[in-house]
């Protein structure tokens, strides 16, 4: 899981080496100070030796100065190399995320996909910066420390092998009883991510059910939840604040205490005991080492806390897109010919249940096909198998001649155009969102394709016409408006195949019947599948389908499956003859 995040440091890498490098030499010369100021004192002060105080105090500056310059380089390595590393993450999640097939994009809910490119990122990059500086830092510092401190006195630095243990102990202690708290608070944001996503997408539903009241005590009860489990995780991490400063207190009186015992036994002669400038480089190393432990500490709870969002990262990274592009794609699509041969379809592999079965179809190029069918009859499962946004189960699906498995994805769904059942407009100006179709398109073009769409009326009416902006999800405009622009951006598109998924069922009658007469006398050439509720949208079809529960009920045209087609003839009782016999 690490090696796979890693991958996205790239270019990056040297920030990620030359941080720890620098943070060496930083650790190094501040280890060194109280090794200095040792000598300062002992050699210089006590001996009242001005010539060796001002040696000394040089080197001091020098050191502190080359302490500061590798620190501040070593936090710009960290933060550069940390935020290029997010960049690269996001840009990899992203792009993988965007070649997802269908099937793929089902296992993942949109809020979770959301909350990993942004929060667990975050949160991967945090430890990301802190493993690079300070899990370099921390237990260098400490070795360093010891070092330097078990060559000044053996005797007095055995209290650090005393307390470090301990601080250990009480900090994992501490640790095992937070951590669980701070991971069920991570998990209670996604949900609570999720529960806004969920208000401001269903704002509209949740006003005209007057159900406002009942979304902020919702949303009030998740607040609360996160609320209660900082206060338990932070009430355990704070425990550790003051258990920190006894230890820091009592090892500076343990220290100064047998310290000053030396120093009275020896004489304040470093031949043969202690001296005043020991003790003090003793407190300061002290202090290093627990300070340390404290990094440390701090780093091992990132790296936990960061540990549940590298997993949900991980699944998006490891996700292996099951439609690919074969080695040698075909690049042209001959024609609009689509063909089903036996082709069966689940949605959760061989072993599931079919959701299409035994599909025998064939579709000339340039036919104008209606598709007819209940809720649940699988009609758009079966159009989603062209462009090949799902891959057949068994059989094949063959588009001009060619299996759609053998083709280069771009080229083939460049030449098969979708109206989509669920239509989505994007934040931008009118013809910036038609332009989806045709980035090149001219203006001729666009109003061509929106005088098809019967759309022209209402763009002419807007202030700033193909100017106006669209808000975000296009909820300026009508549902359909939002349709007829949609069919127009596919328009656009010059496909040899269109797709339109129950795209004018927000429109009336006399629209719809304008649309389909467009396409029919401007269109010939492009092969045509309408999904269709109206019997009117498709009746003057070349021929229509007729789907039932995952298989073709019955071919035909209009009038041929009035005389042979049940579900058919039912569908149209409802539609047409009782609509007449109301109306009487």
């Amino acid at each position: 899981m690490i090696k796979r995040i890693l991958k996205s440091v790239r270019e990056y890498k040297i920030y990620m080496i030359l941080t720890p490098i620098l943070v060496i030499f930083e650790v190094m010369a501040e280890t060194y100070i109280p090794f200095l100021v040792k000598d300062l004192i002992d050699n210089g002060i006590n001996m009242g030796d001005m010539a060796f105080i001002k040696q000394v105090s040089i080197k001091l500056v020098f050191v502190a100065v080359f302490s500061l310059i590798v620190g501040v380089l070593a936090g710009m390595t960290a933060v550069m190399g940390s935020n290029g590393f997010s960049k690269n993450l996001r840009h990899d999640i992203f792009y993988k995320v965007q070649n997802f097939s269908f099937e793929n994009i089902d296992k993942f809910s949109t809020a979770g996909i959301v909350t990993r490119l942004t929060t667990d990122v975050s949160r991967v990059q945090q430890a990301f910066q802190m493993s690079t500086r300070m899990a370099f830092r921390a237990p260098i510092m400490l070795c360093f420390s010891i070092i330097f401190s078990y060559r000044m006195n053996k005797e007095l630095s055995g209290i650090f092998f005393i307390i470090i243990p301990i601080v250990i102990i009480c900090f994992g202690v501490v640790l095992r009883k937070a951590l669980p708290y701070v991971e069920k608070t991570f998990a209670t944001y996604d949900e609570l991510n999720r529960d806004v996503e969920e208000n401001l997408h269903g704002m509209r539903v949740v006003k005209s059910f007057v159900r406002e009241d009942f979304e902020k005590k919702k949303f009030s009860t998740i607040s609360e939840k996160i609320y209660s489990l900082y206060i338990k995780s932070d009430s355990l991490t704070m425990l550790s604040r003051p258990f920190v400063m006894l230890i820091l207190h009592t090892c500076t009186i343990l220290i100064s205490w047998f310290g000053a015992k030396l120093i009275v036994a020896s004489g304040n002669n470093a031949t043969v005991g202690m001296t005043t400038g020991t003790l003090m480089s003793f407190l300061s190393y002290s202090m290093q080492i627990l300070m340390s432990l404290i990094m440390v500490t701090m780093v091992f709870v990132m790296m936990i806390m960061s540990k549940a969002s590298a997993k949900r990262i991980d699944e998006i990274l490891r996700e292996e897109n099951n439609i690919v592009n074969p080695q040698n794609p075909v690049t042209e699509v001959k024609n609009g010919e689509i063909i089903f041969k036996n082709v069966n379809f689940g949605y959760y592999g061989k072993d599931g249940k079919q959701s299409l079965r035994n599909i025998d179809l064939t579709i000339k190029s340039g036919e104008t096909v209606g598709i007819l069918g209940g809720t649940g009859s699988s009609k758009t499962t079966l159009v989603q198998l062209i462009p090949r946004l799902y891959d057949v189960t068994q059989g094949e699906v063959l588009v001009g001649g060619v299996n759609v498995k053998d083709y280069d994805l771009y080229a083939l769904r460049d030449n098969v155009g979708m109206v989509l059942q669920k239509n989505e407009l994007f934040s931008g100006t009118l013809a910036e969102n038609l332009r989806w179709g045709n980035k090149d398109a001219t203006m001729d073009e666009l109003k061509k394709a929106c005088d098809m769409a019967q759309a022209t009326e209402f763009i002419s009416k807007m202030p700033n016409g193909f100017d106006t902006v669209i808000s975000q999800g296009g909820k300026n405009v009508s549902g359909g408006q939002k349709q007829r622009l949609c069919i127009a951006r596919t328009i656009l598109k010059n496909p040899k195949i269109i797709i339109f998924d129950d795209s004018t069922s927000a429109v009336d009658t006399k629209t719809d019947a304008l649309i389909q007469k467009a396409l029919y006398d401007n269109l010939s050439q492009t092969t045509k599948i309408i999904i269709a509720q109206r019997i009117s949208s498709i009746e003057n079809a070349d021929k229509i389908v007729v789907m039932d529960n995952g298989v073709i009920s019955g071919i035909g045209t209009h009038s041929e499956l009035l005389q042979n087609n049940k579900i058919y003839q039912e569908v149209y009782t409802s539609q047409v003859k009782g609509g007449q016999e109301d109306a009487h």
